[in-house]
């Protein structure tokens, strides 16, 4: 079954870790995605840019209608996300919790119940 695991942050709590940490907890990032990959475990993963860069997109009268951010009304925002591939929810749970600062910031883990996959997609 494929599971989204989320990682939630925000702009004080970036602008708080020590610009000399980043090239470690990079790294420490870098092995973990490596290991599960190895495993055929892990998808992908996503790192997704500040909320400034974000932007909100409705339609109106069948065109886009585009609002830059940050738009958000919480401090919260979705900072990165991978995609799991695992033979269980227990698999799911051991490997979010095997994550870089799991211990600090707890990991939102979601069954994905549907999928539909490019037809171009390689086996994803």
């Amino acid at each position: 079954m494929k599971y989204i695991a989320m990682i939630y942050g925000n702009q004080a709590k970036w602008d708080a870790f020590p610009a000399e940490e980043w090239p470690a907890a990079i790294a420490k990032q870098e092995a973990f995605n490596t290991k599960y990959r190895e495993t055929g475990e892990l998808i992908g993963a996503y790192g997704l840019a500040d909320a400034a860069a974000a932007q909100l997109v409705r339609r109106a009268e069948g065109l886009p209608v585009v609002t830059d951010g940050p738009y958000l009304e919480t401090k919260e925002y979705l900072a990165s996300f991978y995609v799991l591939d695992c033979e269980s929810l227990e698999r799911a749970q051991r490997i979010a919790a095997d994550m870089p600062y799991a211990d600090v910031d707890p990991v939102e883990l979601w069954p994905i119940l549907h999928e539909s996959p490019s037809p171009d997609a390689a086996d994803v």
